[in-house]
């Protein structure tokens, strides 16, 4: 099988270990051997004078790191709060988001379980109600997808949880649509992006969320540490820190001003929660130019063509069955099946173990009402060749566990 040089050479640059078959971006993405070296570098000389570097040296870098994620995303880098991950930015707005009650809070069976938890939390203390509903994995019309969740909005509901990218399915939503609708409904939308930057096109002011937050240490290739809350304009109020620091008091009138500390006092007020290690950030222009060499178009592309063929050689192989829609506008890099019939959590979590210790191949599984699902992640520094690999020794590795 020829091996297209561009591809070969975005793997080279990758930090991969070549002994190990890689195929759980879903979890954590690899970040480029430059990014990495650069992060070393930032990381040696905070340690050498945290004080001039914390105090001095990061404040012009942030905000230009801020600038240039905002850029990628399309939005003002002033409504742009830099976070650790996912969870902390749903969390912030699950914590401090008041809504009106009586009320509902609406979400999807396949909501990602520990966020599912943080409007558990906030739907008791606000005596709100919390509403699943199901979202069957088989629909593949994007048009299908926005009826079948508009469909479940009351009068009563007040914010509406989605992922972008459904862990379990890989199931892509069409959220412009859905957002623009809830909006006219007078329903909060809250966005759960883990997955999305990295694998789809993400124009922010298009998909108008009222809420969006996301990962960058998956599909985006930044290190561990890295993720953002995006506010709507105009929202910023309905959010209270969750940690109460130097950046609590400030002059509301230059809000979002530019401050000297990379930000906006309304940012700091979110972002500053003491000492902390803001390396992980300082690198997001250098993450970028690597996403920007390939380009989102020819990544996803790529991602598409890898998926295509964890479709044809899984698909029915031994008892696995495709969920994961065949749209590809509904799709992205994760592939899922659902395990055979009869295969329990113990069963899946021994199958990816033993997968790991016999054959050094990484995937994951995951737990869900519709599911076990065996889930495979194709990210652009993957081969046909790794996902031949996993199809030989799969068959033989599930009879081992059943």
């Amino acid at each position: 099988m020829s091996v297209d040089p561009f591809w070969s050479s975005v793997r080279d640059n990758i930090l991969l270990d070549p002994a190990q078959t890689y195929l759980n971006t879903g979890s954590y993405g690899i970040i480029p051997k430059a990014v990495f070296e650069e992060l070393t570098e930032l990381r040696r000389r905070m340690q050498q004078n945290p004080t001039d570097f914390l105090w001095r040296s990061i404040n012009e870098p942030l905000w230009t790191a801020r600038s240039r994620l905002a850029e990628y995303l399309r939005v003002d880098p002033r409504q742009l709060l830099l976070t650790v991950n996912v969870s902390i930015g749903i969390n912030l707005a699950a914590w401090s988001l008041a809504l009106a009650s009586p009320g509902e809070i609406v979400l999807t069976d396949h909501e990602y379980g520990a966020m599912h938890y943080a409007w558990e939390r906030a739907a008791v203390r606000q005596r709100l109600n919390l509403r699943v509903i199901s979202l069957p994995y088989q629909l593949n019309d994007p048009g299908d997808v926005v009826e079948a969740l508009l469909r479940e909005l009351r009068p009563e509901t007040r914010l509406l949880f989605l992922s972008h990218v459904y862990y379990t399915t890989g199931m892509v939503l069409p959220l412009k649509e859905i957002c623009r609708e809830a909006r006219r409904r007078g329903v909060l939308t809250m966005i759960d992006g883990a997955h999305a930057p990295g694998m789809l096109p993400l124009h922010l002011d298009e998909i108008d969320a009222d809420f969006y937050s996301a990962n960058l240490h998956k599909w985006f290739l930044a290190p561990v540490g890295t993720g953002f809350l995006h506010v709507r304009p105009g929202l910023e109020d309905r959010l209270q820190p969750m940690h109460v620091s130097w950046g609590w008091h400030y002059d509301r009138n230059v809000s979002h001003e530019r401050d000297i500390f990379g930000g906006t006092p309304w940012l700091r007020s979110h972002e500053f929660e003491g000492s902390r290690d803001p390396c992980p950030w300082l690198v997001l222009p250098s993450v970028i130019q690597f996403q920007e060499h390939i380009g989102i178009e020819r990544a996803r592309s790529r991602q598409l063509a890898l998926g295509d063929l964890v479709r044809q050689r899984l698909d029915g192989l031994a008892g696995l069955k495709l969920t994961t829609p065949h749209a590809t506008t509904l799709r992205g890099g994760l592939t899922a099946f659902r395990f055979p019939i009869g295969m329990t959590g113990p069963d899946v979590q021994a199958f990816r173990q033993r997968l790991w210790e016999r054959h050094r191949i990484e995937i994951n599984a995951v737990e869900n009402p519709h599911g076990p699902f065996l889930r495979v992640s194709t990210h652009v520094y993957n081969t046909e060749a790794e996902i031949d690999r996993l199809a030989n020794v799969l068959p033989a590795t599930l009879r081992a566990v059943d």
